[in-house]
């Protein structure tokens, strides 16, 4: 039998892992067995065995002329550097190469048919495990630079030895903090591990102190994290610059920069068109010019009714009145259609309605989301409130994103002085604030549930303003788009100050600002003296009554529910849901694979490369006039909010263009990249990005252009050819049929049966889970709030809006679908709260029109429908009058006078005509 080659790991670049003697054994006989991979007594080398296979499956995606991830597979100089993530080889460590985890997880090459064989893939196996030798020796990095050990010392120390607390004077964020040491003296020997402090403390279990962990929310240092502490020690504390580290070349080409959605908006000229009398503003002449392509036409101009109440609801989701609908019809003015946007668009109702539609893409709750729990979240209401005034102001989305980004940089807001600027720009970083949390309890409060906190904010951020999905680039290099894995971990640098997984606020700590007005401050504390007042008189009551007294049992009980009715009476202490920068933030390391246990190469704050030119990059080191650093959140916002920004005004016009229209110009809104659908009229989406910027970011504007046009001004008849060649609708070859959305129709139902309580802002109305399963909203004095003010719990949706549609943050809602499904007609139908409402609108149209049943029917029809009701729909409801009533006589026999079997018809009618599809839909 031939003797057991003996291989040696001699190459300097390549780490040593402790083997067994067993284990080293057992691959020595498996390595001998392979008969291409190895002649016996000569080492396994990458050019007589590795480089055939890497070229020939591998350096077509990874070699000279193209690099995907940064990797270039067709030098040893390449595989050496790795890709973008780092590392990919681990020399005499097969289970910690990144190159050998790909391939055998089949995840690379990504093709079946370009799948390593078994035996190739053994080859590359034995190379790595053998030392992963050249026949030449190539410059490399070390085995362990501090790139490998900062990481892990923030993962596992900082939390006790770092920027906020330094225990016995030891700050471990950096090589030359660590070389310093602490009170106790040095804690490092270089080349010594062994004499080294850290590592005994660590040996001996004393560091991180056990019972601390979870206080701190950190976990003891694993054996291989020890071992390569260690190693870097022994090796002297290597240190290289972070160039050799980061140098690579650029992994977006100029030809991935001509994505039509990546290069900034272009302003044609409207065309012209055949049918310019249908042209109201420059959006007809770019519909029609489409419509003409294809031998179509606009359908007809809608009727003034119609229109009234299409555009009411758009506006304010609530429908107009029939007094509304009435000096409409008769105001002969030619700017009365004009007259009414501008007149809706003033309303405090726009607001409501419009903030609703941001609250779904930024993922608005008043729960933490994430657990059982679901812990509320009492100060959310604030960013609620702030978006609604903003919009109902006309704030420039511009400024309304760079509050929202930004507001805590954009202001002094440390200065004691709290303006309305600074508590609205405070407030408005809740935008940064909305995803599941899970960190408010110790226990789930460790870096990986903060990473998923960070994650879930860069998908809102990027699917709500820039129409990316930036998160898919989290774990590896964007599948569709040129967004490389460094691109997401340098985004999430800009955010380093405030979100830090090493230095996140405690889970028991302030995490809201008290930066509210003086005003607001002394409301809260005059409040609370007179709840102590009140509180002080029945303790002395209480102390007062005599025990002896026969009537002591009765009386004692009676005060002691006044002072529990007074403790619920309590507000809590008005504070901020906010976002804030603090201290130096730690540095930030690509994770390979997503994986925060193998931190890769480190990066430096920037925005996506695709989204900037090849010789220009956003500095984020910048100082203001007064020779302050400029916030990296502000620097950020201002680079999206710069006029020819590719995506931030493409994307906010799109949105606004879906809810008139019922889809967007770009079908998916939060996805303006190349998996995304391309613009049905890319000029128009253009023009109108380049038109929203030039009337100073106004969303108002926009909106009236858009339903000022004949295109919005149309019926929703569809003609035969209109059928045939615009099947879907989306040439706009007529308006589209809309159904109301969860929060219209609740709101709609109460405003036409007179429960609506037009209170605005403040905190969430409650809800309550019923024992029957459903979930209601509380009526007030003075009825029932609209939606946007009822409590978002995510485990508590009120059931009639999680039935039309009410979406599950998670983490928030760019498009809303639409269902069609039995427990939606079945609420209508059997629901206590409709009944109850359908009985306030039968005693208001008595109250209003007496007993005369034809005047009914028409009120009815007039507040639901928007319309009066032609003679047949009169008889058939007349008769079905007569029948209810006679119905109900026989029924409530002698329990109830006549009267009242006349109010149950009327209340059984509206709850009908609550039934009908065309309440329900926009016409």
């Amino acid at each position: 039998m031939p003797s057991l080659p003996l291989i040696k790991i001699t190459c300097m670049h390549l780490r040593p892992t402790a083997i067994s003697t067993g284990l080293m054994l057992l691959f020595l006989v498996s390595a001998h067995s392979l008969s291409h991979a190895a002649e016996p007594d000569s080492p396994i080398l990458y050019e007589n065995h590795v480089r055939t296979i890497l070229n020939n499956k591998c350096v077509r995606c990874h070699g000279p002329s193209e690099k995907k991830a940064g990797l270039d597979l067709s030098t040893p100089r390449g595989i050496l550097k790795g890709s973008e993530s780092g590392r990919i080889l681990q020399g005499g460590a097969v289970d910690e190469s990144l190159l050998f985890q790909m391939i055998e997880a089949d995840e690379m090459p990504p093709e079946e048919k370009d799948r390593l064989s078994t035996a190739e893939r053994e080859t590359i196996r034995a190379w790595i495990q053998t030392g992963a030798h050249f026949r030449e020796s190539v410059k490399t990095i070390p085995a362990v630079t501090q790139h490998d050990i900062i990481p892990l010392l923030h993962l596992r120390c900082v939390a006790c030895h770092g920027g906020r607390r330094q225990e016995a004077g030891l700050d471990l964020r950096t090589r030359q903090s660590i070389m310093k040491g602490g009170k106790s003296g040095p804690v490092v020997v270089s080349g010594n591990p062994d004499a080294s402090l850290l590592i005994q403390r660590i040996k001996a279990a004393e560091m991180p102190p056990r019972r601390k962990l979870v206080s701190v929310s950190v976990k003891p240092m694993e054996a291989n994290e020890l071992e390569r502490l260690s190693q870097w020690i022994q090796l002297g504390l290597p240190e290289v610059k972070d160039s050799e580290m980061t140098e690579s070349e650029t992994l977006v080409s100029e030809e991935d920069r001509q994505f039509w959605s990546f290069q900034p908006p272009v302003r044609v000229e409207p065309p012209h068109v055949k049918q310019q009398h249908r042209v109201q503003n420059p959006i007809d002449a770019f519909i029609i010019n489409k419509l003409e392509d294809e031998g179509l036409t606009l359908a007809p101009p809608a009727d003034k009714r119609t229109l009234i109440r299409r555009l009411s609801i758009d506006l304010t989701g609530l429908p107009p009145t029939p007094e509304e609908i009435d000096k409409f019809l008769n105001d002969e003015d030619p700017q009365s259609y004009e007259n009414l946007v501008d007149r809706l668009l003033a309303s405090p109702r726009y607001g409501e309605r419009w903030a609703r539609h941001w609250l779904d893409v930024v993922g608005y709750a008043d729960s933490e989301g994430a657990q059982n729990e679901d812990k509320l979240r009492p100060h959310m209401y604030r960013y609620r409130d702030y978006v609604i005034r903003a919009l109902n102001e006309d704030k420039p989305y511009s400024r309304f994103l760079q509050e929202q980004i930004a507001g805590d940089e954009l202001v002094d807001y440390q200065s004691g002085n709290i303006t309305p600027e600074v508590y609205d720009c405070l407030v408005a970083t809740g935008f940064l604030r909305t995803a599941p949390d899970r960190t408010f309890a110790n226990i789930t409060n460790f870096v990986p549930d903060r990473l998923e906190v960070i994650s879930d904010e860069i998908q809102i951020l990027g699917s709500a303003v820039m129409g990316l999905t930036i998160k898919c680039a989290r774990c590896h290099s964007h599948k569709f788009d040129p967004i490389p894995q460094s691109d997401y971990y340098r985004l999430t640098a800009i955010f380093k100050a405030a979100y830090d997984e090493h230095d996140w606020l405690k889970s028991q700590g302030p995490r809201t600002l008290s930066h509210v007005s003086q005003a607001e401050h002394q409301k809260y504390q005059e409040h609370e003296r007179q709840l102590s007042r009140q509180q002080g008189l029945l303790q002395k009551k209480l102390t007062q009554l005599v025990p002896t007294k026969p009537d002591y049992q009765q009386k004692s009980t009676e005060v002691k529910k006044q002072i529990a009715a007074l403790k619920d009476q309590h507000w809590p202490a008005p504070r901020i849901r906010a976002l804030w920068s603090r201290e130096s933030p730690s540095p930030t390391y690509i994770y390979k694979r997503g994986n925060y246990l193998t931190p890769g190469r480190p990066v430096e704050p920037g925005v996506p490369a695709v989204l900037t030119s090849a010789d220009e990059s956003i500095k984020f080191d910048q100082v203001s006039p007064d020779g302050k650093p400029v916030g990296r959140r502000l620097l950020f916002a201002r680079w999206l909010t710069q006029p020819d920004h590719p995506l931030t005004a493409r994307v906010m016009v799109n949105r606004i263009w879906l809810h008139h229209f019922g889809r967007g110009i770009v079908h998916t809104p939060g996805n303006f990249g190349r998996a995304g659908e391309r613009p049905t009229h890319p000029e128009l989406l253009d023009w109108l990005a380049t038109e929203f910027v030039l009337q100073n970011w106004s969303m108002k504007a926009i909106h009236k252009l858009m339903v000022t046009s004949s295109t919005y001004r149309q019926s929703t008849d569809i003609s035969d050819v209109a059928a045939r060649l615009d099947p879907t609708g989306s040439l706009l070859s007529r308006m589209p049929l809309k159904r109301m959305e969860a929060e219209v129709l609740r709101d709609s139902l109460l405003l036409i049966c007179g429960q609506l309580d037009e209170t605005p802002f403040g905190p969430a109305d409650p809800v309550e889970a019923r024992a029957d399963g459903l979930v209601t909203s509380r009526r007030g004095k003075e009825g029932w709030r609209r939606s946007i003010y009822v409590l978002q719990r995510r485990t508590k949706i009120p059931t009639l809006l999680e039935n039309f549609d009410f979406p599950q943050m998670g983490p928030n809602c760019i498009k809303r679908g639409e269902s069609l499904v039995a427990p939606q007609a079945l609420h209508l139908m059997n629901n206590e709260m409709i009944h109850q409402l359908a009985v306030y609108l039968a005693g208001n149209i008595q109250n209003t029109v007496g007993d005369d049943r034809e005047q009914q029917i028409q009120q009815i029809y007039l507040r639901t429908l928007g319309r009066e009701p032609d003679p047949e729909e009169t008889r058939i409801g007349l008769e079905t009058l007569q029948l209810l009533e006679e119905k109900w006589n026989t029924q409530l026999k002698d329990k109830q006078t006549s009267s009242t079997s006349v109010q149950k018809a009327l209340s059984s009618y509206c709850h009908a005509i609550f039934n009908l599809a065309e309440f329900q839909y926009i016409d």
